[in-house]
């Protein structure tokens, strides 16, 4: 009787793992919000024990699966009416390519969980609940998809977003430096990398390794497809030490930012605040652009932000959702701007592009944001043929400019049906003292 129970679970599981998968089949593997009433997804380890703490949001959604944190995912509801949600996790292989893995086999648990923990905004002008869930473990180190679904609706997703867990079965040592190309040095980042897979298996050490490059945590600031430049298989070492410069990055430039933590007063590069009933005004100072001229060293958040409120301290609830203008002095481009950060997945779309007023030669756009302190930069998307990210033309390239890189290294052992995450690496370049 025991073993026809437990073939019971085994089949009750498997076949709701496949419904599952068949009613997603293809959601795209991104960070994205699908509903436009959700604002505010963060996705974060707790390494600390308050977990209101706002420099959490700092951290990358990474964990180690030899430490015991875990990660949380926070959102608001602006509906301001209280909505079943439920979560489940997506596998994926390096390439962010959903794989074959059943839930079983990478989950401790039934995958499909309840988000029960909410809070409802507290003196705000724009109401909203604030969602909370923490991620449940999983089994392999690897890239994962949080999907956010409505209960009463499994095909109505609400947000996703990507995490990954690692466990460091090879060494990597990792350095920054100024691009070897006598042209790029005043404008690029090189990353040289050796890996040591020292009593690990592996079949075929230069072929099987994939290698991940990310600047900032950013998904569109990634270099791929790295091979080794020299294999020593005597001390089982492999050298990426390249030539070509595929290893090599635009620096960039620090990031801007601003302060909307209170609205009781002007904070930093906020030109003035307006009270309507319905809803607060923040201004942020005009901008310039910056490409011309030499760099300018400043504090940043590498892209980042942070959700806090002044008077409270409680930013999950006490925040308000504040209509913030951001003003860019330039002449019309040829081309879409966009107001460019992690607040909005670093895409670009009708939410944070911006619409150039010939009257006073200045390009404006009006994005609801939680109250905090945000980092952005402007990003032109060039009309051509396929469309061109340029942030260079506004923001400039500057070796530099003090950035975060995050080396991920991926291997699918000898009968594994999936990559996985054997290595992971953080690095600062020009890091202040």
């Amino acid at each position: 009787m025991r073993f026809l129970y437990l073939l019971f679970i085994g089949l009750f599981v498997f076949g709701t793992s496949t419904a599952i998968r068949a009613q997603t089949p293809a959601l795209p593997t991104i960070d994205h919000i699908y509903d436009p009433n959700v604002q505010t997804a963060l996705l974060f380890p707790l390494v600390s024990a308050n977990p209101s703490d706002p420099a959490l949001t700092l951290n990358p959604p990474i964990i180690s699966l030899d430490e015991p944190t875990v990660l949380q995912l926070e959102f608001d509801d602006l509906t301001a009416d209280y909505r079943s949600f439920r979560a489940r996790l997506i596998h994926c292989n390096a390439d962010w390519q959903r794989s074959v893995l059943n839930d079983i086999e990478f989950t401790y648990e039934y995958n499909d969980m309840p988000i029960t923990d909410y809070q409802v905004s507290i003196n705000t002008k724009v109401q909203y609940y604030h969602y909370r869930f923490q991620v449940p473990r999983v089994k392999l180190p690897g890239n994962y998809l949080l999907v956010v679904y409505d209960e009463r609706n499994r095909t109505n997703i609400i947000l996703t977003r990507r995490f990954s867990t690692y466990q460091n079965r090879i060494g990597v040592s990792a350095a920054g430096r100024f691009s070897v190309d006598p042209a790029r040095q005043f404008s690029d980042q090189q990353i040289d990398l050796a890996i040591s897979y020292k009593g690990y298996q592996v079949i075929s050490p230069q072929d099987d390794f994939k290698v991940v490059i990310r600047q900032n945590y950013r998904d569109d600031r990634e270099i791929r497809g790295l091979k080794p430049t020299n294999v020593q298989a005597f001390d089982q070492t492999l050298q990426y030490n390249v030539a070509d410069l595929s290893n090599t990055m635009p620096g960039g430039n620090e990031y801007r930012f601003f302060d909307t933590r209170t609205i009781l007063s002007r904070a930093n590069y906020i030109d003035r605040i307006e009270r309507p009933a319905d809803r607060n005004i923040a201004y942020v100072q005009v901008d310039q652009p910056r490409s011309q001229g030499p760099y300018i060293q400043s504090d940043d958040f590498n892209g980042l932000f942070v959700i806090d409120h002044r008077e409270t301290g409680n930013g999950d609830v006490n925040a308000d959702y504040i209509e913030t203008v951001f003003t860019l002095r330039a002449p019309q481009l040829s081309g879409d701007v966009y107001v460019n950060g992690a607040f909005n997945f670093w895409q670009r779309n009708d939410r944070n592009r911006m619409t150039f007023d010939p009257a006073t030669g200045t390009y404006r756009a009006a994005i609801l944001l939680k109250q905090g302190v945000y980092n952005y930069d402007y990003a032109l998307l060039a009309n051509q043929t396929p469309p061109t990210v340029n942030e260079t033309l506004i923001e400039g390239d500057f070796s530099g400019t003090e950035n975060d890189y995050e080396v991920f290294v991926y291997h699918r052992p000898p009968a594994a049906r999936a990559d996985q995450l054997v290595a992971y690496q953080r690095l600062g370049v020009n890091k202040r003292k």
